[in-house]
């Protein structure tokens, strides 16, 4: 039994749709935003606004390039 089923090379225009494309853009760069709109509380005396830009900013990186797989798409032909 056999399948005549055709399959469809991933090419970086059909990988994924323009809509999940774009709520995934807005959502990194909100968490990108948060993360510079939090150094506005920083001063010397309170280190947490830091230490949530950095786990921001890196979230903002990290989410689409490992929990999406967008880091691994470069290499593909």
């Amino acid at each position: 039994m056999s399948s005549n089923t055709a399959k469809t090379q991933q090419t970086p225009q059909n990988e994924n749709s323009l809509g999940s494309s774009v709520v995934l853009f807005v959502l990194m760069m909100v968490l990108f935003g948060a993360s510079l709109y939090s150094l506005s509380f920083l001063s010397l005396g309170n280190p947490w606004p830091m230490a949530a830009c950095l786990v921001l900013f890196a979230l903002a990186f990290w989410i689409p390039q490992t929990i999406t797989g967008r880091s691994d798409s470069a290499g593909e032909s």
